[in-house]
């Protein structure tokens, strides 16, 4: 975009308002200022425009814009007088305007913050919600420029408009004058027109993902002549799968007279086909995807999945290629997956989609799928295909996304789409790196209070294709703020999977109280050692004998789940042989209908080298049509148990079915909700897998019940917000960013009700001895050069000084110690109550957000890396779940016979330094240290604080997808 030549504009062309959108039907538009260089297309946007919607906009039959119109309508100062409009293909969509007018009407300048406002939409794009789209990022423009308060004239009939207006969600007033509508609203963003955009985001992302998985047409671009080939064999992925849509295979070395290929009809460019194209797959090389993103963006496709790589994946000039690919596609209004994707599915029966490089088509199923890396998508598939190697029968995957690059459409697109849909009820997520971090937290925090979300998230740097907001968290803290939002973070595949398979398909536990019974006393006592090392609370495990029969089994299970002091159990069972021995289908059978009864409680097996058994307890859950029967057990086994002569159980034929692998797990049916099918029951084949699945299941249960009631943030009368804005500002002007001095920050959180213990310079043992007269002994007497600060372990502090004589006897110690004075920095500071030194921490990260930490102080909890965090701005409840999540915390509570502190007045600590970090985000980090937790009260015995220009929050702003 050219900066405008208009040498009477007042502002430089404003290249930050640029941003492309999502719009209500999924499609995207890009929103940018009007310059002097659009006059041409304005005109040829209005005559587009129909004369009742002129009518509209002027309140008069208006068939054509004059030379003062066009001039008026594209010269701007972009301060006063704002005009943007909504482009797709580089041509006007819509325009919206905003003019600024005084008191009297008239167009004004500052101060004056009241500007009039005007839309006009182009027919064939009303009901996309262009206006909303519009009005978001005008208010946004007008509140950078200190306009506050936007006014519109709607003719009455102009119903469309005024519900743009009206369900926007700011503060209205609404009057009705000279057969006009006059609106009038506040632009400062409220509770309500937040929670609209969120939701209008929230539609619109989703339905864009919905375009990608649910198409009606797909053309395969780059589909080799010879067999083979990454092309050739998408389309015949395609083609396997049963998709339900028109197929179409594109090649422009395709000879004229070639009309199929593979029984598909080819074609020598998306221009050719006949008909509307709603997915392409690019399987060209990376220099000719310009050409092919042309041809389809003219021809109307929706959206592209970018197989090709050498792109950000491959260095600098790759990442280049990248931008330039996502500009050029969003100037169609296309979304892309990719590039260097592995692929999407869809196993809906009303799709059947398989436009990935996965050879065969995954089981359907509830589970959703997302995995930035295609080797990981690869194996995640597998486990999830294969017989006992994961999920299997009616547990598969609904849909599936592997991200690539993940340059447009990202997991939070995809979390969008799987928060209302109604096929999926488990959401597995491997990540490699999270791209806005700020939003994929929120939109975690509403996911998961709805469905499971089952994350593993790499603790490396970001793959080189990846773009990643800046972070200066450590990893283990962003994965404490996603399980503080519901996020179940396990640390591998093989737990995500699992993980998976169990929340699919069980009931939440009530509680960690775990039953376990089986027919092998070790096996029992290994799964109640595991379940203690997880936190749970099994029972003394039910030894049943290895004489157990299926009855047996069948009557243990009955009464455990039938036992009000149990939430969940574990049965464990070992191979039998002999003349008794147990056959797989008739215990399997005997589990499943024991569970039957029980819809409340999870039921888990955990078995040994019982291939047989797994085999049986998978064939016993499928309720899909399947294969003929045959008889469990038929694929042999050394470690199997002997078949029950009048078992029989369906087997679905699949690529490596026969005995299960020891590393399986598998399931068996069990009563599920009305909108899907047979719940079934996990089998792991070992004790630490199962118990570990279980113990996320239990914490992710008391965070939805939690979630239900989240708390609430607490008012104190003695907060001075008003003040401490006034102080910040003023303090402020003397530079970018500022680390306060002690009587700043003593006067700054003193604003907030929070006060810091005095602490005196000592610079000579006099100047020590006349501090410690002013403030009362007992003394401490500190170093604090920043080698020694917050370091007792290192003797850099003395307690307890109760006279003169004590304290210059002190003070020469520590200057034999470790130096002169000028090097240690000595304060002297008033005695505070006995108790446990915690340290408390706030900060603003660019990409998270605010951060409240809390931990005790010291080395230890240093090392061990015992702090808990919360993001800001913290409830109630959040402050009383922070200091009892570390593993410390017993120490504030009584440990070993001491006794318990005040951890009340830590909590209100803790709340008052949120809301000081959230009312004031130029409070970019506050750090209390050493907070002392006596009986009674707390003392803040040290404090820094650091002021800064406050990050941008996006999060805020209007929507907008990641800018390229």
């Amino acid at each position: 975009m050219q900066t405008p030549a208009d040498r009477h504009d007042r502002h430089a062309y404003p290249s930050h308002w640029e941003a492309d959108v999502v719009l209500r039907d999924g499609g995207t538009a890009r929103v940018r200022p009007i310059t002097v260089d659009d006059a041409g297309r304005l005109v040829s946007f209005y005559e587009q425009v129909s004369d009742e919607s002129k009518y509209y906009r002027f309140f008069a039959p208006y068939p054509r814009l004059s030379a003062k119109d066009v001039h008026r309508f594209t010269h701007h100062d972009f301060v006063d007088r704002v005009g943007l409009a909504a482009t797709i293909g580089g041509e006007f969509i819509a325009t919206v305007r905003y003019d600024r007018i005084g008191a009297d009407g008239m167009p004004a300048s500052a101060p004056a913050d009241e500007a009039e406002v005007a839309f006009l939409v182009q027919d064939a794009h009303q009901g996309r919600g262009v206006a909303s789209a519009l009005l978001e990022h005008i208010a946004a423009v007008a509140r950078e420029r200190g306009i506050r308060r936007f006014a519109a004239e709607v003719l009455p009939a102009n119903s469309k408009m005024i519900k743009v207006f009206t369900d926007a969600g700011y503060t209205q007033q609404r009057s009705f004058e000279d057969g006009v509508v006059r609106l009038e609203f506040d632009l400062e963003p409220t509770d309500r027109s937040v929670a609209v955009q969120r939701a209008r985001e929230q539609r619109a992302e989703a339905r864009s993902v919905r375009r990608l998985l649910t198409p009606g047409s797909v053309a395969v671009i780059g589909v080799g002549r010879a067999p083979g080939g990454v092309g050739r064999s998408v389309l015949g992925n395609l083609r396997d799968a049963g998709f339900t849509g028109r197929l179409h295979a594109v090649n422009q070395a395709f000879p004229d007279d070639l009309k199929e290929v593979d029984g598909v009809p080819a074609h020598r460019s998306v221009r050719d086909i006949d008909g509307p194209v709603d997915l392409a797959v690019v399987a060209v090389p990376a220099e000719q995807v310009p050409d092919v993103v042309t041809d389809c963006g003219e021809h109307g496709v929706q959206g592209l999945v970018v197989l090709a790589a050498g792109y950000a994946e491959s260095g600098p000039d790759g990442r280049e290629r990248q931008r330039e690919l996502v500009r050029h596609a969003r100037t169609y209004g296309m979304r892309i997956i990719g590039p260097n994707a592995f692929g999407i599915i869809n196993t809906a029966a009303d799709v059947r989609l398989n436009a990935s490089l996965a050879p065969e088509m995954p089981r359907p199923g509830r589970i959703g799928l997302f995995a930035q890396s295609g080797a990981i998508g690869i194996a995640l598939l597998s486990r999830l295909h294969r017989r006992g190697g994961g999920v299997t029968g009616t547990t598969g995957v609904s849909t599936f996304v592997s991200a690539g690059n993940r340059a447009d459409v990202s997991g939070n697109d995809v979390l969008q789409y799987w928060y209302d849909d109604a096929e999926t009820d488990v959401v597995l997520m491997y990540l490699e790196s999270i791209g806005n971090p700020r939003k994929f937290t929120r939109l975690s925090r509403r996911t998961a209070a709805a469905k499971p979300l089952v994350v593993v998230q790499s603790a490396g740097s970001a793959p080189q294709g990846h773009a990643v907001r800046a972070t200066r968290l450590p990893h283990a803290t962003v994965s404490a703020l996603l399980r503080q939002a519901g996020v179940i973070r396990v640390d591998t595949i093989t737990e995500l999977v699992d993980a998976g398979l169990l929340l699919a398909r069980q009931p939440l536990p009530a509680g960690p109280r775990v039953a376990i019974l089986g027919n092998s006393e070790s096996l029992g006592l290994l799964t109640y050692d595991r379940c203690l090392a997880e936190g749970l609370r099994p029972a003394p495990p039910l030894d049943l004998t290895t004489t157990a029969t299926p009855a047996d089994f069948h009557r243990a299970l009955a009464e455990a789940l039938a036992d009000e002091s149990c939430d969940a159990v574990v049965v464990t069972a070992i191979p039998t042989i002999g003349e008794g021995a147990v056959g797989d289908g008739e215990l399997a059978e005997a589990l499943r209908s024991a569970a039957e009864g029980a819809h409340g409680k999870p039921v888990l097996v955990v078995h040994v080298e019982l291939g047989g058994l797994a085999e049986a307890l998978s064939a016993a859950g499928r309720t899909a049509p399947q294969a003929p029967v045959m008889a469990p057990g038929a694929s042999g086994g050394t470690h199997r148990l002997r078949p029950a002569p009048t078992q029989t159980a369906a087997r679905t034929p699949s690529a490596g079915a026969g005995r299960t692998p020891p590393a399986a797990v598998t399931e068996t049916a069990r009563p599920r909700a009305p909108h899907s099918c047979s719940r079934l029951i996990p089998a792991y084949p070992a004790a630490e897998r199962a118990v570990r699945a279980l113990a996320e299941a239990v914490k992710y249960a008391q965070w939805r019940r939690e979630a239900t009631d989240p708390g609430k943030v607490p008012e104190y009368d003695d907060i001075d917000e008003r003040g401490a804005a006034g102080l910040i500002g003023t303090l402020l002007e003397r530079g970018e960013g500022l680390t306060l001095g002690t009587e700043e920050t003593c006067a700054l959180l003193g604003k907030y009700g929070v006060a810091v213990h005095r602490a005196l310079p000592a610079r000579t043992p006099e100047a020590a001895a006349r501090a410690a007269a002013d403030l009362g002994y007992p003394v401490a007497l500190k170093a604090t050069a920043p080698h020694l600060r917050h370091r007792a372990d290192l003797g850099g502090v003395r307690l307890d000084l109760a006279d003169e004589e004590q304290l210059r006897r002190a003070y020469t110690e520590l200057t034999e110690l470790f130096g002169s004075p000028a090097e240690l920095r000595p304060v002297v500071q008033r005695m505070a109550p006995r108790g446990v030194d915690t340290v408390v921490r706030a900060v603003i990260d660019p990409a998270a957000g605010a951060v409240l930490s809390f931990g005790l102080a010291g080395a230890a909890s240093q090392l061990l890396g015992d702090t808990a965090h919360r993001l800001v701005p913290v409830t109630d409840r959040d402050a009383t779940s922070l200091v009892r999540s570390i593993r410390t915390a017993p120490l504030l509570f009584g440990w070993r016979g001491s006794a318990p502190v005040d951890t009340p007045a830590l909590e209100e600590l803790l709340l008052r330094v949120s809301r000081l970090v959230d009312d004031h985000p130029e409070v970019v980090a506050v750090t209390l240290e050493p907070v002392v937790v006596a009986r009674h009260g707390v003392s803040v015995l040290g404090a820094t604080v650091r002021l800064a220009p406050p990050p941008a929050r996006d999060d805020l702003g209007p929507r907008t997808l990641p800018a390229y």
